[in-house]
């Protein structure tokens, strides 16, 4: 694929067996497409009949077909490897769209040149009145590492009545649908394929901001996403996978002066949510927080030599601890922090 036809954005859509996303999501997605954006299926050695569907359905799709399954993170650093359009998306192929909502996000990056990625607001396709759980308007770090949204707080999903219409300055954005200068995007070595899954979008905004440059959610943009279908809530495989990234996000991106003060609070926090599962006799997600930490403990050397660590990176509402105001004061809506 070496001529992009004078596209500014490439969408890449990641897929592996996914005919049935793709049979119910991609129509509407093409649909709605600029004329200055490309759609592209970037196929991790699918054995279905996936890209017969798409050659098919969509004969302008561009089609990037690996021989094997690299992962949802390898998958994409490959595919935007041969990417040449200025800005690209990455965007899962369980998102509905229902207008265009790629032009809001380039309007804002060109407008905005100090900006590394955005992503739209991001929707519900089951209950399309409430927030996604991956992103809904933005996303933030507090004081203790842990991720939270404008419109999600933990477990609790607000209802979208418009309170979160304004673009901002966030520090993440959700790799369900993430438009970032493509460029900078390989230039920062793109998602950590050691995290196999979950935090590898935040991880790489962290990244980008630690060279620069701001990361924004741009409401007027919107999308719907099915969401929670590789692993559902409470899982101990994404219990386990949600622990130990979160700790070597930390690890890899926290200024030396403050890393390691940081790192003994999360183990004495982590040892209460150990706490809280073992007494609720959930003994497989305590034991998938005992792991996360054990594989941490063994990862973090492939770190050490990390060029960002003392490189001070501010997060809007660092300030804050989100477990206080969520657990303590009751505060479940982003507005009422």
């Amino acid at each position: 694929m070496s001529q992009i036809e004078n596209k500014l954005v490439s969408v890449v859509i990641l897929n592996w067996n996914g005919e049935k996303l793709l049979r119910r999501f991609l129509p509407s997605v093409a649909a709605n497409m600029p004329e200055t954006a490309q759609l592209i299926i970037a196929d991790n050695g699918s054995t279905d009949t996936s890209l017969t569907y798409v050659r098919s359905a969509f004969p302008d799709i561009k089609i990037i077909a690996f021989p094997e399954n690299l992962g949802f993170s390898e998958g994409y650093n490959r595919a935007l490897s041969q990417i040449t359009t200025p800005y690209t998306v990455l965007l899962n192929s369980d998102v509905e769209a229902k207008s265009d909502w790629v032009t809001p996000l380039l309007e804002y990056m060109e407008s905005h040149p100090d900006t590394g990625a955005c992503q739209p607001k991001i929707l519900s396709a089951q209950n399309p009145d409430s927030f996604e759980y991956a992103g809904a308007s933005g996303g933030f770090i507090d004081r203790h590492g842990y991720p939270y949204c404008r419109g999600r707080i933990f477990d609790t999903v607000e209802k979208d009545n418009g309170q979160y219409n304004l673009p901002m300055s966030v520090f993440w954005a959700s790799g369900a649908a993430l438009m970032v200068r493509t460029a900078l995007y390989n230039e920062t070595g793109g998602l950590d394929t050691r995290f196999f899954a979950h935090m590898e979008e935040i991880d790489l905004c962290w990244r980008i901001r630690l060279r620069g440059y701001d990361i924004a959610a741009v409401p007027q943009a919107q999308v719907y996403h099915l969401g929670g279908g590789s692993l559902p809530a409470q899982n101990p495989r994404k219990t386990y996978l949600n622990f130990r990234n979160n700790l070597l996000m930390l690890h890899k991106n926290l200024p030396s002066e403050t890393r390691s003060r940081l790192l003994f609070v999360r183990r004495l926090l982590d040892t209460i949510a150990w706490a809280k599962f073992v007494v609720s006799f959930d003994f497989a997600n305590a034991g998938a927080v005992f792991r996360a930490h054990r594989s941490f403990a063994k990862m973090r050397a492939f770190y050490k030599e990390s060029v960002t660590r003392n490189i001070l990176c501010d997060s809007p509402n660092k300030k804050i601890s989100i477990l206080w105001q969520y657990f303590v004061k009751g505060k479940k809506n982003y507005n009422d922090l």
